[in-house]
Order: structure tokens, then C-alpha cells, then sequence
């Protein structure tokens, strides 16, 4: 194969296996998250091997809703640190809880991610519903690291294929 070839289909090949952003995919996967349970919110939370510490990785609201300050505050997401299953917090409106639905993703991780949906009153088909998009999610970030890692020994081809004669 003539080395110009070779460069346009190495191009070719890395530029479509760099197409899945990590952050976009979080966010377009927050947002599909939000429209499957029927709410405004959602996210993703990461929690640490030990369960001590939880850090957000992303939260889809609308800007400036209070709900990011009841995440905050509630310790809703230090709750995660001692769940290994699904996660339901019943909707009382009275006191600004509302609702809560978060379950585990599969991810071959060192951490625990959650992906988590609020808004209203959650029932078994939601938990069972919202089970079903984190297996997908999971699937979709371990697709998206593998690509990444594609594209890292695909450079690297690229960079030492021998010279032209």
C-alpha cells in the first residue's frame, strides 16, 4: 500500500474512532437519562473503592435550579457511598425532597459510578427501566475508553511506520 494511502486511511480511521467525546457522551447520556425517567434531572456520580468519598461527574438541570443546591445539602449522594444496589428516595414536596432515583453502572472502573434521575415519585418500573439504560451506559463509557485507546496505538502506528523508500 503506497505510504499516501496509508496516511489517508490511518487519517481516516483516527479520526472516526476520536469522534466519541468523553464529556459529550456523559452529557448526551445525562440527558437521554432525564427523558427515560420522565424528569428535568439527572447525572452521574462517581464513588470511590472504599465508599468514603463521592464526587459528581455530571448533573443535568436547568441552569440555576435549586435542585443543585438540594444535591448539595440533602446527603443524597454520601447515601451512594453505602449502596451497592439501587437507590430510591420517596418525593415529599413539603420538604423540598424531590424524589430520587439512582442505580449502579457497569463499568469496569476503580471507582463506583451511579447514574441518577430526580423529579418526581420513582416505582419499580423506573428503578427496573432506569437498571436497564446504566447497563447501556456502561456499555457506551467502556466503548468510548476503548476507542480512546484505539486511537492512542493507532497514533502510535502511525508515528513509526518505517520510511518512505
Amino acid at each position: 500500500m503506497p505510504y499516501n494511502r496509508l496516511d489517508a486511511a490511518m487519517r481516516d480511521l483516527i479520526t472516526s474512532f476520536s469522534c466519541p467525546e468523553a464529556a459529550d457522551l456523559i452529557d448526551r447520556l445525562a440527558r437521554a437519562a432525564a427523558a427515560v425517567a420522565g424528569t428535568p434531572y439527572a447525572g452521574f456520580v462517581r464513588v470511590d473503592v472504599l465508599r468514603q468519598e463521592t464526587s459528581c461527574v455530571h448533573v443535568h438541570a436547568p441552569a440555576g435550579d435549586p435542585l443543585r443546591r438540594w444535591l448539595a445539602e440533602s446527603g443524597v449522594m454520601k447515601e451512594l457511598t453505602t449502596s451497592s444496589v439501587a437507590l430510591r428516595l420517596a418525593r415529599d414536596a413539603s420538604v423540598g425532597e424531590p424524589g430520587f432515583l439512582a442505580t449502579p453502572v457497569p463499568v469496569v472502573a476503580r471507582d463506583h459510578v451511579f447514574v441518577w434521575v430526580a423529579g418526581r415519585g420513582f416505582c419499580d418500573g423506573d428503578e427496573h427501566l432506569l437498571g436497564r439504560f446504566a447497563t447501556a451506559a456502561g456499555r457506551a463509557m467502556e466503548a468510548a475508553c476503548g476507542m480512546e485507546a484505539a486511537v492512542r496505538l493507532l497514533r502510535g502506528v502511525r508515528a513509526f511506520r518505517p520510511a518512505q523508500p
